[in-house]
């Protein structure tokens, strides 16, 4: 398979670094060429460009990795190359149809459900990948390209990405905001967060074998409430709003009867 990676960020990098052992990448494109020819310097690939009429004339697919808010502006600039080609982004929360209307006969998303990072390259085999195609035949193919970076690759339409997203920010993006606030309230009193990691490491550790309603610990879990209170007396401002709502919410999830039992 000859692939063009259009994007040279958080998500394209790992996706380059993944796909370059296994397949030809034939060019990388970004806004800044500098970029681009680093990324592709990195992966052994033979071309880079920041001209979007230059994509090279005979790639098999061309993949998207750029903020969700620059992909329609990637795909009507791109239009009239490699519109035969197999279309793709990688956003999960951007539809299907953002490719409507552009030319491309088979286009379609593969949304990698993990954080990246530019400066660090996410090994994908163990990444669950998301994939939905214009019809059949693109749907094919875009399994094939998945199935190049993931052992893991399901089918999913929009409606279960907006889902799958709303799922990833409680159990990335929010749980990440909570040890920075633990950070905080640590860094302040003059006390590592490294104390903590151990703690956050057996929690997570733990959803190999239990459901994390099974794992729930705690003083809310035990309706504790005079240790919430002593807590809630040491907090202000959005911690201490943020400490009341989790709490509830987890007192609403375990009602007493159920933790006696």
């Amino acid at each position: 398979m000859r692939v063009v990676i259009l994007g040279s960020g958080n998500v394209a990098t790992s996706l380059a670094h993944g796909l370059a052992p296994r397949c030809e990448v034939a060019q990388i494109y970004s806004r800044r060429l500098a970029h681009a020819r680093r990324l592709a310097d990195a992966i052994g690939c033979p071309a880079a460009t920041d001209d979007p009429a230059a994509l090279v004339p005979d790639a098999d697919a061309c993949i998207i990795a750029v903020s969700d808010d620059a992909i329609a502006d990637v795909i009507a600039s791109t239009r009239g190359n490699n519109d035969g080609a197999l279309w793709v982004h990688t956003a999960g929360s951007k539809p299907i149809s953002v490719f409507a209307g552009h030319g491309r006969s088979r286009y379609g998303v593969l949304w990698p459900m993990q954080s990246f990072s530019r400066a660090v390259v996410v090994p994908l085999d163990e990444v669950h990948f998301f994939a939905e195609g214009s019809d059949d035949a693109a749907m094919a193919d875009l399994l094939a390209l998945g199935h190049l970076l993931s052992r893991h690759v399901t089918v999913a339409d929009g409606a279960q990405r907006q889902w799958l997203h709303v799922a990833s920010v409680f159990s990335c993006n929010f749980a990440n905001h909570l040890w920075s606030l633990a950070d905080e309230l640590l860094a302040a009193r003059g006390l590592p967060f490294e104390a903590v990691m151990p703690l956050i490491r057996s929690t997570v550790d733990k959803l190999d074998r239990l459901r994390p309603a099974q794992s729930q610990t705690g003083p809310a879990v035990r309706h504790d409430r005079e240790v919430i209170a002593r807590h809630l007396d040491l907090l202000d401002g959005d911690k201490r709003e943020i400490y009341r709502l989790i709490s509830e919410s987890i007192m609403n999830r375990h009602p007493l009867e159920d933790h006696a039992q």
